[in-house]
């Protein structure tokens, strides 16, 4: 098992690619936190790890809250012993263009999105130093990497954020044997992609520039998070995975 013995924590784990993460993470050994504010949606989650014979919890998380992550922290740790792993995952997408973006939009995204993955890493690293080191995968997007001339600006801006606040936490927490890296997935089959597909013909759109022609399946990102999360990447920080079907190789 990849993960055996580890503890980890996943926020936006009730749903997509977090509640995919969480699965892949239980069935590898790993002990699962799930964080978000979908609490039905979360347990159910649960329940399923639980019956495939694995160990988790949800925890009530509100990202953008730095009180609403130790809480949730401390309650995984209080559970489960220790913290390992961290997966930023939550997030939230939006649609229109710079003078279709609110102001109000502008900070709801980059509370979720940017700020959330901050106060997340902010609030593990002192339980990972407590261990030794650790490992936080910050799950960001191809749209955090290149321009967009149909996505949200908002969207993109919160994802370029992410990325460069990866390198420089992996910068400054490397000799503590803390790992930081981040996931940029293209377009996933997911709820939050559905979301953002309601558009007219964005979904077309979309999928035709993407060279492999299709939507990613959320285990093909939990397989990257799941490298990055174990010791076979021990040596690998302040890096960039890209899975998303070729879109930012043109």
């Amino acid at each position: 098992m990849r993960l055996k013995d580890k503890v980890a924590f996943i926020s936006g784990g009730a749903r997509g690619m977090g509640a995919a993460e969480g699965r892949m993470f239980a069935k590898e050994g790993a002990k699962v936190a799930l964080g978000d504010l979908r609490e039905e949606l979360g347990k159910e989650v649960v329940a399923q790890i639980i019956g495939d014979g694995g160990e988790a919890i949800f925890v009530t998380l509100d990202v953008a809250s730095e009180e609403s992550w130790r809480k949730a922290i401390a309650e995984t740790v209080n559970r489960f012993g220790r913290l390992d792993i961290l997966v930023n995952n939550a997030g939230i997408t939006a649609s229109g263009g710079v003078l279709e973006t609110s102001e109000e939009t502008w900070d709801q995204i980059m509370d979720v999105n940017a700020k959330g993955v901050f106060l997340g890493t902010k609030v593990a690293i002192p339980e990972m130093r407590k261990i030794g080191g650790g490992s936080i995968i910050n799950i960001s997007s191809q749209m955090g990497l290149v321009g967009s001339d149909t996505g949200s600006p908002a969207y993109n801006a919160s994802k370029g954020a992410v990325h460069i606040f990866t390198m420089s936490a992996a910068l400054r927490h490397a000799k503590e044997g803390i790992r930081v890296n981040s996931v940029h997935p293209g377009p996933i089959n997911t709820p939050m992609l559905d979301e953002g597909f309601v558009a007219p013909d964005r979904e077309s759109m979309v999928i035709s520039r993407t060279p492999m022609g299709r939507r990613g399946e959320p285990d093909e990102v939990a397989y990257g998070v799941l490298f990055l999360a174990s010791d076979e990447a021990s040596y690998i920080t302040g890096s960039a995975l890209v899975i998303d079907g070729g879109y930012v190789a043109q």
